[in-house]
């Protein structure tokens, strides 16, 4: 059986001589591969829904169709849609001393794509990123997760009944697969994934001078002020991290909330999740929580809640255990040197930090690594604006968790160790375009007067005009 690498290597090489034959495919033509690629997914979309939910052990459906499905379409439609005003050359202005010329820039698709997908979100993961990929006109290698078999095997199915391999190929395999995919010469690789594995990924990418875009996470923090109703804070907080079991790189990873409104808060929470969730659906095994991914994350958020009980952190589960569908859980009385103070938690469970006033939590946030999102609640404009100003994180929402990410006009991506680059609709494009400067000049060439030799009269007095 040939080697992952040789496979992967054949693939890359078909996908560069189909490139060149066609190095600059028309706007009708990228719409076109959009248009099969939004089809397929909504004839298959129960095939889908099923195969992630096989992988997940219970996926809710309606998770599915919203986190996943929904947000795929919208971006095909939005890519579909704009792709003219995308493709269109920007004219950009020729200083004096270089007239006459006229200045533009294009937009040329960069070649080879390769995009490493991560198991949380299998579909919208993978999908959003292709569509950036195949409206700038490139080719497009796609890696799906282990974790993830049964969409990987469909994905690779759906995807190559309407793209030939030389167009978009799906690569499936363990992590020796994973780790040959990462050293390929590509003209751009994207990564979605833990910090830790991007830093691997970004270093096997130097090797080749392949430039990355990598989307990572981190601790994303969620500021409740004072003056916010708790009932608007809470059920969007509890929303926020209980999609996907808060398996969502973006899901809320803790609360920094006033000291005197913490246990009000709790109150809150409860209070929302018992609606959200109500206990009459437990007893039948509630189809609305998804499950743990695996048996190995699953035992990773465990030993991150014993370690905050042997720390001293107040444990309080909101919901009942059912498997892998782990309940919500609120740690109070956390401390730095537990690891769900450390780790990024990936996972229901959510400590809850005390502040007495917003300079003190925003010193919390800013003496940590930058997140990849940040929520804050409250309706103040100038505490708004104070956390905007006074801040760093790869996005923000105010009022809301999540939202931003599904907001085809906003560009997503992190900053520092929660990631680098964009993608998402215009900055997707550019993310996988190049920006070509092109200066045109006519026939007439008043630069030669500029031409050795120097010194002469005429050279003195042009310097003179443009220098002074």
């Amino acid at each position: 059986m040939p080697h992952p690498a040789s496979l992967l290597e054949n693939a890359l090489h078909q996908q560069r001589l189909a490139f060149a034959a066609q190095s600059l495919p028309s706007a009708a033509q990228r719409r076109e591969w959009l248009l099969q690629l939004g089809r397929q997914l909504r004839a298959q979309r129960q095939a889908l829904v099923e195969a992630i939910s096989q992988d997940f052990g219970h996926r809710s459906a309606d998770e599915t169709l919203l986190a996943e499905l929904l947000p795929s379409l919208m971006g095909i439609r939005d890519a579909r849609r704009r792709l003219g005003r995308w493709m269109k050359p920007s004219r950009r202005h020729v200083g004096l001393a270089f007239q006459p010329a006229t200045a533009r820039v294009m937009y040329q698709p960069l070649g080879v794509v390769g995009i490493i997908v991560p198991w949380n979100y299998p579909l919208f993961l993978a999908i959003g990123p292709l569509t950036g990929a195949l409206a700038a006109g490139n080719r497009v290698m796609l890696k799906l997760s282990e974790s993830t078999p049964a969409t990987g095997l469909l994905l690779k199915r759906l995807l190559a009944e309407i793209f030939p391999e030389d167009l978009v190929y799906v690569a499936l395999g363990d992590i020796e697969t994973g780790v040959a995919f990462s050293r390929l010469p590509f003209d751009h690789l994207l990564f979605t994934g833990a910090t830790s594995v991007g830093r691997q990924v970004m270093r096997a990418a130097a090797e080749n001078l392949v430039p990355v875009t990598l989307e990572l996470g981190g601790k994303s923090p969620a500021i409740v002020s004072r003056s916010v109703p708790l009932h608007d804070a809470a059920e969007r907080l509890v929303f926020g991290k209980t999609l996907n079991a808060g398996q969502t790189c973006v899901a809320p990873d803790y609360i920094l909330a006033p000291r005197e409104r913490v246990e009000a808060l709790v109150g809150a929470l409860r209070d929302t999740l018992q609606r959200l969730y109500p206990a009459h659906r437990e007893t039948a095994g509630n189809p609305d929580r998804t499950s743990i991914i695996n048996a190995r994350q699953q035992a990773r958020l465990v030993g991150y809640l014993e370690d905050a009980a042997a720390k001293g952190a107040r444990i309080l589960p909101l919901q009942p255990e059912a498997g892998r569908a782990m309940p919500l859980t609120l740690l109070l009385e956390v401390s730095d040197d537990m690891q769900v103070m450390q780790e990024e938690i990936f996972g229901p469970l959510l400590p809850i930090v005390p502040y007495d006033d917003l300079d003190q939590a925003l010193d919390w946030i800013n003496r940590r690594a930058r997140p990849l999102a940040l929520y804050y609640f409250g309706y103040d404009r100038d505490e708004q604006q104070q956390v905007l100003a006074r801040t760093h994180s790869g996005g923000v929402c105010i009022n809301d968790t999540l939202q931003h990410v599904a907001q085809d006009d906003l560009p997503f991506g992190g900053i520092g160790p929660s990631g680098m680059g964009h993608y998402h609709g215009r900055e997707g494009f550019l993310t996988f375009s190049k920006a070509k400067a092109v200066l045109v000049k006519p026939r007439l060439n008043l630069a030669r007067l500029m031409y050795p030799p120097y010194g002469g009269p005429l050279q003195r007095l042009v310097r003179w005009l443009l220098l002074r």
